[in-house]
């Protein structure tokens, strides 16, 4: 489907050591400027002590920055960038996070262990595929509760919510596109006797 991106589900941290130097990773899904922003200030507020607070964040629509924060130049922005995209995530802000161990790195130690703690966050983190879905609303007598759910099984349509009152209301989320068969068979089979609802298509992890 186009308009898959991958990002995670939620804040995630890993923490590697090099030379004595601590490299702190943290990792959040952000969808603005704003919310990234706001992500590196509380990183930053958290390890006022840390030498440094490097940054990179990545938005939909190609939207990309980083600094090195008082590091070398290209030494610690760029390889936290680089993690970032390598692992072609989307719609999330790294903050690296240096305690000095009084050892000093050189460029190319600098890059591995920025690198390094930015790819353990995202391996602590949880990847989400974002993709175009609807949800399928639809109330049915009991009696005809497990044969939707076979149907809608075969249709790729994951139950959201199921609410059992004097008929079931249940709430399926599926791909953007793919809902047709679905509504076709879930209409024979209640004979046209359901309301069903659809909703605008958003984007969810799906």
């Amino acid at each position: 489907m186009p308009g898959n991106y991958q990002t995670i589900a939620g804040i995630a941290e890993a923490e590697i050591v090099e030379k004595k130097s601590r490299f702190i990773g943290r990792i959040a899904p952000v969808t603005t400027e704003e919310e990234a922003l706001a992500f590196i200030a509380e990183v930053k507020a958290a390890h006022r002590m840390a030498r440094h607070n490097v940054y990179a964040y990545v938005l939909r629509g190609g939207r990309v920055r980083y600094t090195d924060d008082g590091e070398p130049a290209k030494t610690a922005g760029m390889p936290t960038l680089e993690a970032i995209q390598h692992a072609g995530l989307t719609d999330v802000a790294v903050v690296v996070t240096r305690y000095f161990g009084g050892v000093l790195l050189g460029t190319g130690g600098l890059v591995r262990a920025y690198a390094q703690a930015t790819k353990a966050a995202i391996e602590a983190a949880q990847i989400v595929v974002v993709s175009r879905c609807v949800d399928v609303m639809v109330e049915v007598p009991y009696s005809l509760y497990e044969p939707v759910c076979r149907i809608a099984e075969g249709a790729h349509a994951k139950l959201q919510e199921s609410d059992f009152a004097e008929n079931v209301l249940l709430t399926f989320r599926m791909l953007h596109g793919t809902e047709a068969p679905f509504l076709e068979k879930l209409t024979e089979l209640t004979r046209g006797q359901s309301e069903i609802i659809v909703t605008d298509p958003f984007d969810a992890a799906f």
